[in-house]
């Protein structure tokens, strides 16, 4: 059933992210990159989809990520390869401030 929040997971609090940059948060089971895009959040996994990096250590030019270990890039926004090594896209999530004021997921 497409649309169907099934879990909410809260991550962090939105003054834990600079602007411009990203934290790794490890919740239920699922390792995650937080950025900050001027004051407008996404989550992505942090694993790189090509080799070990961690993206929330990589490098953000705008909406763009590389990974520091092959220089591969994702877009944050949607996760899609931007520049090689890398041919598969990162995940991403759907991610809002919640009701409490955390940075959270829904999936």
């Amino acid at each position: 059933m497409s649309g169907v929040i099934c879990r909410r997971v809260a991550l962090c609090k939105p003054d834990e992210v600079e602007v411009g940059k990203a934290i790794r948060v490890e919740k239920e089971g699922l390792a995650l990159a937080v950025f900050n895009l001027d004051g407008e959040f996404h989550v992505t996994d942090d694993q790189c989809t090509h080799g070990p990096g961690l993206l929330h250590e990589g490098c953000i030019m705008g909406d763009v990520v590389e990974c520091d270990f092959h220089n591969g890039q994702f877009n944050i926004k949607t996760g899609e390869v931007v520049a090689p090594p890398c041919m598969v896209p990162v995940k991403t999530y759907r991610t809002v401030i919640d009701s409490d004021g955390f940075v959270s997921i829904e999936f």
